[in-house]
């Protein structure tokens, strides 16, 4: 395989933003998949750019909670985002399992969580105080556990975001769908922004694991709420974007997700 053929399929990842569903597969032998990964974390945790794109969704998170000041309604204000690569940074947990050619495995995420040693997302800290410090309250709608609630509210706390309580993380009970928790939400506040790396943060439409050209469809659908209402944050290293290019088929051995990555990549001529 050609030096340049290698940097097409190790790339995918890199080029790809979003997050939320994981696979629980462990691959033995090398796999484009898990040296993509690689790439991925090393560009999560080292450019700039990363950074810079961040930075840009919570400046613009911020200027679209002023406008919202502005005419505030009846209920009170919320603001409502995820905690996984949107709010904490897990970068170090998915580097050391892709670099040991590993996949997602619960037991050790569920580890990696209870140390509550995530450092934060760029921009995520100061974006969150200051819509506390404008009388918003912020709510963590999180695919996390209940069993780790503990961990989870310890690193909040560790960088005193707002409302890191009880009260306002919602962690996952059974489904992993967040439109039932954002609805609690909505009963009493009213939502102003959304902020999440994975689609499904933000709208029911990408729930149930939908196809490739549907998130696609949905995506085109919704363009006037990215950067209005929700505020998308990169994310290279998983999500439901990768699901959807496997057909969320987790039992595909590594040979066979190569496979699929090669057919789904455009060449040039």
């Amino acid at each position: 395989m050609n030096n340049r053929y290698s940097c097409f399929l190790i790339s995918l990842t890199i080029l790809s933003a979003c997050s939320a569903t994981r696979t629980t597969v462990t691959t033995p032998g090398a796999s484009t998949v898990n040296n993509g990964k690689v790439w991925a974390s090393l560009w999560q945790q080292r450019a700039a750019e990363y950074r810079a794109l961040c930075f840009q969704a919570y400046n613009l998170a911020k200027l679209r909670l002023d406008e919202a000041l502005k005419n505030p309604g009846t209920k009170p204000l919320a603001v409502v985002t995820d905690i996984d690569e949107t709010v904490l940074d897990n970068s170090p947990y998915d580097a050391q399992r892709a670099f040991n050619n590993q996949e997602y495995d619960a037991a050790t995420w569920k580890q990696w969580t209870a140390k509550a040693d995530c450092d934060t997302v760029a921009g995520a800290p100061g974006f969150f105080k200051y819509a506390a410090s404008k009388g918003v309250t912020v709510f963590y709608i999180t695919n996390r556990d209940e069993d780790e609630r503990n961990g989870t509210l310890k690193n909040l706390q560790r960088y005193n975001m707002p409302n890191a309580d009880t009260e306002h993380l919602m962690l996952k009970l059974g489904s992993s769908s967040k439109e039932s928790r954002r609805l609690q939400v909505l009963n009493k506040y009213n939502i102003i922004l959304l902020c999440g790396d994975n689609l499904a943060d933000f709208d029911k439409l990408y729930d149930n694991h939908p196809a490739e050209q549907s998130r696609n469809a949905t995506t085109r659908q919704l363009t006037r709420q990215f950067g209005s209402k929700y505020i998308v944050l990169p994310n290279p290293s998983y999500g439901d974007w990768e699901g959807a290019l496997f057909n969320f088929n987790y039992k595909l051995t590594p040979a066979q997700r190569d496979s699929i990555i090669k057919s789904r990549l455009k060449f040039a001529n």
